[in-house]
């Protein structure tokens, strides 16, 4: 009997509608304590005693895929980014790794638009004033005065600048490899060199994934270049910011305001000065939030382990269609 070990926070959480599924296929599941992530040595505790798993940001290093085999088979990860899996281990060593391309390009691109709305008509800090008592008119700009550069011109950067687009806003692109004309031309993007776009862009949104080349990319000498009047915006992955020298130019006034989805330790440990600067908006890594994205990413990584674990995913299909995992209001879903 094939045991998974089942790591991924969104699933972890509807375990009771799941559980008839890995029961109806004879799968023994391993269910650890999950706040965000399991680290390399809590991945380690776990080693030999599974043939699957079914996860979502842990850090699959080379030492803990090392130690799984021969047993570990396959590795479906609930969502898009793998970066925390060492994918070049992963194929050394025989294990398969799968994930959910594209699946939460829609409600990542309206929260980066989310994010440009409430600075660039300043909603925050109006409800906060009026709030404390104050009566107090401010500036605030309207979308089509005001400049978006993306990193990252895949499907998300793609959704957001047709979403920008809407409102008028003049459009630059950067990405390390070349993007579809005709996109370019339907949308209006302007492709220039990230330093470029660094310097004439109000608003920033990271959308790359992190890789090697992407670590860090926006660090101390790249914040340099931003407008004192520009917002960061992040909702790809922490790490693509070097946080220390955002927070530099958050306190030394070097930009305006930054905008975060994603950081470099998860959660965001309680001293960090970013929980306490009013010119940033700090969310739990929620960009993904769609009860339907959600729904959709189950049920595809679902079948993707039994893929791997070589069962017939065609056996979920009517596990899908009688008992949807995620209903339309999941709790705390609006």
């Amino acid at each position: 009997m094939p045991t998974v070990l089942l790591t991924a926070p969104y699933m972890l959480r509807i375990w009771e509608r799941v559980r008839p599924v890995f029961e109806a296929f004879g799968l023994e599941v391993l269910r650890p304590q999950v706040q965000e992530r399991l680290e390399e040595t809590d991945l380690m505790a776990y080693a030999g005693q599974f043939d699957g798993a079914l996860c979502g940001d842990d850090r699959f290093t080379a030492r803990v895929l090392e130690a799984c085999v021969p047993r570990l088979k396959v590795i479906a990860k609930w969502g898009t980014g793998v970066d925390s899996i060492d994918r070049d281990a992963a194929r050394r060593l025989g294990i398969a790794v799968y994930n959910t391309p594209g699946a939460f390009t829609e409600p990542v691109a309206d929260t980066v638009l989310g994010f440009i709305l409430a600075f660039a008509r300043q909603i925050p800090q109006l409800d906060a004033r009026m709030k404390a008592g104050a009566w107090e008119k401010t500036v605030a700009r309207a979308l089509n005065e005001l400049t978006l550069g993306v990193v990252g011109v895949g499907n998300i950067g793609k959704a957001v600048l047709r979403r920008a687009r809407a409102f008028g806003m003049r459009l630059l692109g950067n990405d390390i490899r070349p993007i579809d004309p005709d996109f370019l031309k339907e949308v209006g993007v302007e492709m220039v060199s990230l330093e470029e776009l660094l310097r004439r862009a109000d608003f920033v949104s990271l959308n790359c994934d992190l890789n090697p080349t992407s670590y860090h990319l926006i660090n101390r000498e790249r914040l340099a270049l931003m407008k004192p009047t520009a917002v960061l915006i992040n909702t790809a992955r922490g790490p693509v910011v070097d946080e220390e020298a955002l927070i530099e130019a958050l306190v030394e006034g070097r930009i305006a305001g930054a905008a975060l989805d994603v950081f470099e330790v998860e959660p965001l440990p309680e001293d960090s000065p970013l929980r306490r600067m009013p010119n940033v908006l700090l969310s739990p890594h929620n960009a993904n939030a769609s009860p339907r994205a959600w729904e959709w990413v189950h049920w595809n990584t679902l079948r993707m382990l039994w893929r791997g674990l070589g069962l017939d995913p065609s056996g979920l299909d009517e596990w899908e269609r009688w008992h949807p995992l995620e209903p339309a209001l999941e709790e705390g879903a609006v």
